[in-house]
């Protein structure tokens, strides 16, 4: 058994995409940042479909170098073999959507990092822990990277390994079209024809449009340039043909492109081309290497492609294995995929990124009950705030499942700080105490606010609601809450729901399970649900069921304090453990409570409130990990 099943070998950038449709590339006002490059979107969208995928490529020592490392490990993706160039910078590529027949791009790829990639960063031992390398055709371009390339392409045939090529022409990259033509798909070449005939040989499956398949037969007689790529190559040839699918050639060439293998395809609308050739490989090779028919591998290529091209971003859109087969299963029901809310929920709730199976979050959003504190000031909160975050990174100490609620009016200073730990973060929306629910004037009446919000940061909204509010109260919450979780995931923002009834009436086992159906029926789906502790287990039980039977891929619920002290907090978690889907707590006063009282008046100076506040915290943390080992050991 080889330890992956995938290694892609070649260009690596940053994508900044316009985010305006429907303009020129010159007017485009600002940029979405997605990681880039047709090998890397391919390890990327096969690591998406199940395959254990590597890459092998150079990005340079900068925050973008960083980026590009960074993205490719959430997506899953082994980057033992993407190296840091000290002296290049990482490729860009500035991408817009024009109209459905424009899509216009520049390369920033002058001495890039990745067309520095030579036969040392090729470990054979890597190459031999691969199913399959797949190369594409830019790194045949240039002499350096061509020989990288090849020497992987060698020694993967040496050990028995599977070749594959994804043409990718892009004449600008091959020096035979200018800076400004980015866009343009063919340009007649002898020399590129030439190149990429001398290595084609090297390889079991060949895949490319017709376009490419001219370049790289040297004929725009579509028939006649396969059959030219037959004459050196025995290959599996992929014609892809746009809206007609694909077909797929094993032996003879016949005279009619119809006369191929094919599968299933699927009458969308175009948004945006750019990468869906990358999706539609990365659909290929989960098929192939999973030694499916041809019917089927097409059908999953066809599928990724028709993501690709209906959605914003290349890896972005990308299907996960689930999303993958839900959609083959129901089919289309509307051809612009990105508008269809039921696909869109399991694309988003599939692709999140990192995971999150534990959560022990200090909560020190509070904002009014700081400021009704003896001596508090604003400086005084924002410092102690800074003192809550360090507390909650001593006892994280670089550990998984620890995190923080902060807010950015009274604690700006610790959720800055607390970007690039490994915490989770949540930042809250609400105006405190606020029924009917308003919202912190940071983020505007037009909702617009989050659009200046990190993307680690998870979108926390609190609302005071009970299933007996009255209509008017009821619809202007939900209205406010709804905008919230839009806004939220159009910025690529995860959203946390903190419903608290309680406060509003008396509650029963049945009321929190009604609320969360209700959001779910005007459209909710929070990434994360925050709830009161509940003190029966039918409560749990009732509120479990509500949120399975609705998403199944939710991240979980923590749950909440109240400023319970650490005694009945315990009792609460020993019944709230019992369930798998109650990752873990998001407690504050019951942390920071007395030493907060203490500091704003005074009492105790900052390195000692540290101290008090990680011991308390240490607890909670401790308390919470065995009330989770009881219920495992009692249920199993």
């Amino acid at each position: 058994m080889k330890k992956l099943d995938l290694i892609t070998i070649g260009r690596s950038s940053v994508d900044l995409y316009g985010a305006q449709a429907g303009g020129r590339l010159e007017d485009m006002a600002s940029f979405n940042k997605y990681i880039g490059g047709s090998p890397t979107n391919i390890a990327a969208g096969t690591a998406r479909l199940g395959l254990k995928s590597a890459l092998i490529t150079r990005v340079g020592d900068e925050h973008m170098g960083r980026f590009v490392r960074e993205q490719l490990a959430l997506e899953g993706v082994d980057v033992t073999g993407v190296k840091t160039d000290p002296e290049r910078l990482t490729a860009l590529v500035l991408l817009g959507i024009r109209d459905q027949e424009q899509f216009p791009l520049i390369f920033y790829r002058e001495n890039c990092a990745d067309m520095a990639l030579s036969e040392d960063d090729i470990d054979p031992d890597f190459i031999n822990s691969a199913r399959c390398v797949c190369a594409t055709g830019t790194h045949l371009s240039h002499p350096q990277v061509e020989a990288a390339t090849l020497k992987a392409l060698k020694l993967a045939r040496e050990n028995g390994a599977k070749t594959a090529l994804d043409i990718d022409y892009r004449p600008n990259l091959w020096g035979v079209a200018g800076h400004g033509d980015g866009e343009s798909r063919f340009v007649e070449s002898q020399k590129v024809t030439d190149k990429l005939q001398s290595t084609l040989h090297l390889f079991d499956l060949i895949v490319g449009t017709e376009e490419e398949f001219h370049i790289a037969g040297g004929t725009t007689d579509t028939i006649a340039a396969l059959r030219a790529v037959r004459n050196v190559s025995n290959a599996t040839l992929i014609c892809k043909r746009g809206p007609m699918g694909a077909s797929a050639f094993e032996g003879d060439i016949p005279d009619s492109l119809d006369d191929g293998q094919t599968g299933p395809g699927f009458p969308i609308e175009v948004y945006n081309v750019l990468g869906a050739g990358d999706g539609f490989m990365s659909g290929l090779l989960k098929g192939w290497l999973d030694g499916e028919t041809w019917e089927v591998t097409l059908g999953y290529a066809n599928a990724c492609g028709a993501f690709a091209v209906s959605r914003h971003g290349c890896t972005p859109a990308y299907p996960s294995w689930e999303e993958l087969q839900f959609f083959l299963k129901r089919g289309v029901k509307q051809p612009d995929l990105r508008n269809d809310a039921e696909l869109e929920q399991i694309h988003w709730s599939t692709n999140r990124r990192g995971d999150w199976p534990d959560m022990r979050v200090f909560a020190f959003d509070h904002r009014l009950q700081f400021e009704e504190m003896e001596g508090a000031t604003n400086d005084k909160i924002n410092a102690f705030k800074t003192l809550c975050l360090d507390a909650a990174s001593r006892v994280a100490d670089g550990k998984l499942g620890y995190g923080l609620l902060c807010d950015s009016r009274l604690g700006r200073d610790a959720l800055y700080k607390a970007a690039g730990q490994g915490l989770w973060i949540g930042h809250p929306v609400e105006w405190p105490g606020s029924r009917p629910l308003t919202l912190e004037p940071e983020i505007g009446s037009d909702f617009g606010g989050l659009n200046e919000w990190p993307l680690e940061h998870v979108v926390k909204c609190l609302v005071f609601c009970h299933p007996d509010d009255e209509d008017a109260m009821r619809l202007q919450q939900e209205d406010v809450v709804k905008r919230v979780f839009e806004s939220a995931r159009r910025n690529r923002l995860e959203f946390l729901l903190e419903v608290i009834p309680s406060k509003v009436g008396p509650v029963n086992d049945d009321t929190t399970p009604a609320l969360i159906q209700r959001f779910y029926d005007i459209g909710v789906y929070p990434d994360w649900w925050k709830l009161e502790p509940f003190k029966t287990d039918k409560a749990w039980q009732n509120a479990v069921d509500a949120i399975n039977r609705n998403d199944a891929h939710t991240r979980g619920i923590v749950v909440l304090g109240l400023d319970a002290p650490a005694d009945e907090l315990r009792a609460s978690f020993e019944l709230a453990a019992g369930y798998d889907l109650v990752k873990g707590f998001a407690v504050g006063r019951t942390i920071f409570g007395d030493t907060a009282r203490a500091y704003m008046k005074g009492e105790v100076d900052p390195q000692a409130a540290i101290d008090e506040m990680a011991a308390k915290y240490q607890n909670l943390c401790n308390t919470w990990d065995q009330a989770r080992k009881t219920a495992q050991e009692r249920q199993g």
